[in-house]
């Protein structure tokens, strides 16, 4: 069956475990080994559920067990290349940061508390929802500007208001799911001014002031993950299932431009209201989820900062491990 066919079975059925085994195969004969780990983790996890494995499918279920042990040796060696490169060699790293990369590799595992990333995870940090305002220098600073990016917005919206894309894109490379139905959904969608590694630039030329307000704060530079500059917009009515976010190095910034009544927010258990012009600061690894009951679009400013927890020596590893790991996908 070639890649064509395939694709067209989980188009139809993503949860077809013979053919997620087939696109592993397929990902991994190609080089693929990012494509073919998640199509062979897919499948693998809907195998385990079907109790009685039939037999047909035993001989695709252990060449993707074998293709999951290859890549992941493949990817390991390679890891411990680049950091040794960028200057952290096993035995010269920070005791956490060697700690999260256990965790990521699974030589160790830890019962995990508040904090559920799903990606990675770096032990040792606070276990907190929300940090608060009076806790960042810079905060009066970036509110203070919450009246110019209004007036951004608005001049925006009068021109067109084209250019917010859904939140949850579904990726043709990887196993679809579908996130509550919000899965290329616009009713959570986004308007990025920094994306993927890299300034966006015709979206910084129409909203100036915003960019300028964040653009030299503690970011993130964690190569296609982080910094994200964003507005994000929730249509009226709709809701924002709880869900955890990718790691714990990093924490989420809400600045509420335009919140109507009745839209509300939770990490964790505990609500907090948006209140316009003021930031909330949260860790969004513990599970957070948003409302908008209201009969009008909600508009905040997303975007990351470092956790105050990590030292230099520290960001510097994460942001090394990061870039391997990028590296490593092309």
């Amino acid at each position: 069956m070639d890649e064509a066919a395939v694709d067209r079975l989980l188009a139809a059925d993503s949860g077809n475990v013979e053919a997620l085994l087939r696109k592993g195969d397929l990902r991994s004969a190609a080089g693929d080994d990012r494509a073919a780990v998640a199509f062979y983790k897919r499948a693998l996890g809907l195998a385990a559920g079907l109790g009685a494995l039939p037999m047909s499918l035993k001989p695709a279920v252990a060449r993707a067990q074998a293709g999951l042990a290859r890549a992941e040796g493949h990817f390991a060696r390679h890891l411990e290349e680049a950091l040794a490169g960028a200057g952290f060699p096993a035995g010269r790293r920070p005791p956490r940061f060697q700690d999260s990369l256990d965790l990521l590799s699974g030589r160790r595992q830890v019962p995990l508390r508040l904090q559920q990333p799903t990606s990675y995870y770096y032990p040792g940090l606070p276990q907190r929802r929300y940090y608060e305002r009076s806790e960042f220098a810079w905060a009066p600073r970036v509110e203070a500007a919450a009246a110019a990016m209004r007036e951004e917005l608005r001049a925006f919206f009068e021109a067109g208001g084209e250019g917010f894309t859904p939140y949850v894109v579904s990726d043709p490379t990887r196993p679809r799911t579908d996130f509550h139905g919000l899965t290329d959904n616009p009713a959570w969608s986004t308007l990025y001014l920094w994306e993927k590694g890299a300034p966006v630039e015709a979206a910084i030329a129409r909203f100036p002031d915003t960019f300028a307000a964040v653009k030299d704060l503690d970011l993130p530079q964690l190569g296609a993950r982080a910094p994200s500059i964003l507005f994000s917009r929730l249509q009226a009515g709709a809701r924002i299932p709880a869900h955890h976010g990718v790691m714990n190095a990093r924490l989420i910034c809400h600045l509420p431009l335009i919140v109507p009544a009745e839209c509300g927010f939770c990490v964790g258990g505990e609500t907090r209201a948006w209140r316009e012009g003021e930031l909330l600061v949260f860790d969004d690894t513990v599970e957070h989820q948003a409302w908008n009951g209201s009969d009008r679009d909600r508009i905040i400013l997303i975007f990351d900062v470092w956790r105050p927890e990590l030292g230099q020596e520290e960001r510097r590893a994460i942001a090394a491990m990061f870039a391997a790991i990028d590296d490593y996908s092309r």
